[in-house]
């Protein structure tokens, strides 16, 4: 379905603007599917998003820096969701022993087994939006986001 009839839009939509209203409209899809499938395991995106930067880590700990770095959401409160995986018994958090001031986060085996049941479920769900396109198209789309993307 066009953009214009997904917004119900009446007027002509300038051909900029009908690519950002594409690109959010489609992230909203993709973001609100993706929650759909989270729910059950009681965490957010962002959440899941600090469990697989911190599985990334293979058993070494990663710091705050680290994982904001790392995040899709570079706006993400950090500490508050590794906060919220803390009371979930789904990370750890220590003091660094060489310097104090850095906090060192670690994936639990709690965290690693929800990741686990997570990844056959985000598979699909990352093949299914994919499902009308070729693999070229699906190429080409991926080459002209991040040419778009980019200055």
């Amino acid at each position: 379905m066009k953009i214009e009839d997904e917004i119900k839009s009446t007027i002509a939509l300038d051909i900029s603007k009908k690519i950002i209203l594409n690109v959010l409209y489609t992230q909203n899809v993709i973001t609100d599917n993706f929650n759909e499938i989270l729910k059950p395991f009681d965490i957010s995106g962002e959440q899941y998003n600090v469990l697989r930067i911190l599985r990334g880590q293979k058993g070494t700990p990663a710091n705050m820096c680290v994982i904001q770095e790392r995040m899709l959401a570079r706006t993400s409160n950090t500490t508050r969701l590794v906060d919220k995986l803390l009371l979930k018994n789904l990370v750890t958090r220590n003091v660094c022993p060489e310097n104090r001031r850095k906090i060192e986060v670690l994936i639990t085996h709690k965290g690693l087994d929800i990741l686990k049941e997570l990844d056959p479920k985000v598979i699909e769900h990352e093949q299914f939006f994919s499902r009308n396109l070729s693999a070229s198209e699906v190429e080409q789309l991926n080459n002209l986001l991040e040419k778009y993307r980019n200055k």
